[in-house]
């Protein structure tokens, strides 16, 4: 089955074909580094990595770019307020370089811990000021721009499709206008440069031909992303929440500056919740990777229990569907490892979880079919390598795990003992209530043909 994915610009589900085969060109909006990112930002990274991962499974040579934002990204995605960076400095008494680095060094480590892939290429907004800028001068250039007294402003009024991407109703919009625009002269216009404050000098601020200041959020993403892989790319990535404003802007910028969309398709992940409630760093519920290391789990179990929802379907967390992912997880593992060494492929299973990646991302699919390969009557070996390859896709590190040593307490040994005498005397109500006892304790139990196997839950 051709890959087929669900492009946000035109709504439909699309056959997937690279612009210059075999190579794709991906972009993915990255993190702006001023605190910490929770396990919500990082589902958006891991459907990415899923997403990259099954173009090399599908043969394509992937260039991947993601940027770090260490400036321009105000408070308000509505042009106000304070950059984050220097709201940052100003709550940490760190320089807003120091957190940049700081933050990005961590983001970096995070997604280290869930085997996300690293980017082809990381790119800084503050590497790139002169690229921007040119960006912004080609823009002011074709007649899209006017200055106000805390900045040059896109007016998104001259041209004739903007908000397609996220279905905007720009006259609802206008006729719905309830907040001070300023000097702004639609409610959807947006900064491309910001000038520093009068008699204030910020931490980051650069010349430019409008004066002192800094890029607007939207116009590095633009400028970078064209400078590496061109005008016109493949894939671009991010969160739904980019959907409305910055993918919006980013597009708007791209057809003045040099007439496309930027991408021909536009891919966006979406939230992790928490009690039905969105992820955010604003809410109570900031869960960080680490938080996850903190209370004994290992980061992978995340990667599978977001494996079991669509990419495009909202995922509810909870500690006891992060408990469920941990057993699967080891379940998993532990055939894998038990499978001993790789043999053939078997192609039918192949083909059945091509089938299902290559359907907009269908991990949930996917995993199943997994357990149907598991579960199945094929040789170990041959399930061994099937497995490992679905694994190119899962990103489970399923060839590198081996079972930990483990030291089983003499209490739980004694259990596991007395529901063995009560199976061998056919007590089956008893046997089961020992497990149910042993699993409360936080250990497995599994039947082998050689004995009873008890392993660790976490």
């Amino acid at each position: 089955m051709a890959l087929r994915l669900f492009d946000t610009y035109t709504r439909t589900v699309r056959d997937f074909a690279p612009l210059r085969p075999p190579q794709v060109g991906l972009y993915t909006c990255g993190p702006t580094v001023y605190d910490y990112a929770h396990i919500g930002n990082l589902r958006t990274y891991l459907f990415a990595d899923i997403l990259r991962r099954t173009l090399a499974f599908n043969g394509y040579t992937v260039k991947h770019v993601m940027n770090i934002t260490d400036v321009g990204h105000l408070v308000s995605d509505a042009d106000t307020g304070e950059d984050k960076m220097e709201a940052g400095s100003r709550r940490t008494g760190m320089s807003a370089w120091e957190i940049a680095e700081m933050f990005t060094n961590v983001f970096q480590e995070d997604m280290r811990h869930l085997n996300i892939l690293e980017p082809t290429l990381w790119c800084r907004a503050t590497d790139h000021i002169p690229e921007q800028i040119a960006f912004i001068e080609c823009i002011e250039a074709k007649g899209y721009t006017y200055r106000t007294s805390d900045g040059i402003y896109f007016d998104t009024s001259k041209l004739p499709d903007y908000g397609r991407l996220a279905r905007l109703d720009i006259e609802g919009l206008q006729a719905g206008l309830r907040v001070d625009m300023g000097e702004k002269r639609n409610p959807t216009d947006f900064a491309l440069w910001k000038f520093s404050p009068a008699g204030q000098q910020r931490q980051m601020e650069w010349d430019s031909p409008w004066g002192p200041g800094f890029p607007g959020w939207h116009i590095e993403c633009s400028a970078m992303s064209a400078k590496y892989l061109g005008a016109f790319f493949d894939i671009h990535t991010g969160g739904e929440d980019h959907i409305p404003v910055h993918h919006t802007n980013e597009i708007a910028q791209t057809e003045a500056c040099h007439g496309t969309r930027l991408a021909n398709f536009w891919l966006h992940g979406y939230f992790l919740q928490l009690d039905e409630a969105r992820m955010a760093k604003s809410a109570g519920g900031f869960l960080r990777v680490q938080t996850l290391i903190d209370r004994g789990y290992d980061p992978l179990a995340y990667r599978y229990l977001c494996l079991g929802a669509h990419y495009r379907a909202r995922l509810n967390f909870t500690w006891d569907s992060l408990d469920g992912a941990v057993v699967a997880l080891n379940r998993l593992r532990r055939a894998a490892y038990e499978w001993g060494r790789p043999g053939t492929l078997d192609e039918e299973y192949l083909d059945r979880f091509a089938t299902c990646v290559n359907d907009d991302l269908n991990t949930p699919r996917a995993i199943a079919v997994a357990w149907d390969l598991v579960k199945s009557d094929l040789p170990a070996a041959t399930k061994k390598a099937t497995l490992l390859a679905f694994d190119q896709v899962f990103g489970l590190k399923l060839a590198e795990w081996e079972p930990p040593e483990e030291i089983i307490p003499d209490e739980i040994l004694a259990l596991v003992e007395q529901r063995q005498q009560a199976r061998a005397e056919k007590r089956w109500q008893d046997a089961d209530a020992l497990r149910e006892q042993v699993r409360a304790a936080g250990y497995d139990i599994e039947d082998t043909p050689q004995g009873p196997r008890v392993h660790s839950r976490l």
